[in-house]
């Protein structure tokens, strides 16, 4: 079972080799690690180049870090697809076989697990949790959603649900998983592991106005499927999401 990794790069020389390395060192015997680059103007490309591991590797501008995940979706060969971003690491080096394991039951359509966000200095020192739980499709009424770094999918799945909605900024991520998980009903395997480490500080969540700005796109994404939330999505989850910056 061949597992393709993308990874989407700009202007990241300080934390992708932690990246590669971790993709590297793991022992599943069949994965493909695309980097799809914006154009980086610093040493990304050459440390990238330093790791024969990686399959292939785009730079070009591109129309933001979704887009880029289009592109590596629709290059990848995997069976099984899983997106890491340049300042995410695996927690070990059997992560993606773990993933293997589960996709074994030819039933299971998605897998998702837990995360630890970390200071972005010190990836040893964890400042939260996410500690996800089993899915059930009622969840997503009231906030619930896995984390993304942590999702993959059968890459038949994109092919018939399509990729990322890149009209939703901060999020698209969000928007796919309520399409693939909510919308279509695709069923989906729970890990109680967390399998990933996020330095803290991501697109959605570095100010209070980004945050605001993100539930509101998190509202489009209902209207954009088709789908009509209950009150506590609309209105409340917004409330509480904006008191704590980390609530994803």
């Amino acid at each position: 079972m061949k597992i393709s990794i993308i990874t989407v790069t700009y202007n990241s020389a300080a934390t992708v080799a932690d990246t590669l390395t971790c993709i590297r060192d793991q022992d599943h015997p069949e994965v493909e690690h695309i980097i799809i680059d914006g154009g980086s103007t610093d040493d990304t490309l050459k440390i990238v180049s330093a790791f024969p591991h990686v399959s292939r590797v785009i730079s070009e501008k591109d129309r933001g870090i979704y887009d880029a995940m289009n592109k590596g979706i629709f290059l990848s060969s995997g069976d099984i697809v899983g997106i890491l971003n340049s300042d995410d690491i695996y927690t070990d080096s059997g992560v993606l076989s773990t993933i293997a394991h589960a996709f074994s039951d030819p039933d299971v359509q998605a897998v998702y697990a837990d995360l630890q966000y970390v200071d972005a200095g010190n990836m040893d020192k964890v400042i939260r949790t996410w500690v996800t739980g089993r899915f059930e499709r009622k969840k997503f009424y009231y906030g619930w959603m896995p984390p993304h770094p942590t999702f993959f999918v059968r890459k038949k799945i994109y092919d018939e649900v399509g990729l990322f909605n890149i009209v939703l900024r901060s999020a698209a991520d969000y928007e796919i998983m309520l399409r693939i998980l909510f919308k279509y009903g695709i069923q989906a395997s729970y890990i109680p592991k967390v399998i990933v480490k996020m330095r803290a500080g991501g697109m959605s969540n570095v100010s209070l106005k980004n945050r605001v700005k993100a539930n509101r796109e998190d509202r489009l994404a209902w209207k954009l499927n088709g789908l009509k939330p209950y009150f506590f999505t609309l209105y409340l989850k917004p409330l509480r999401k904006v008191t704590q910056f980390f609530i994803r």
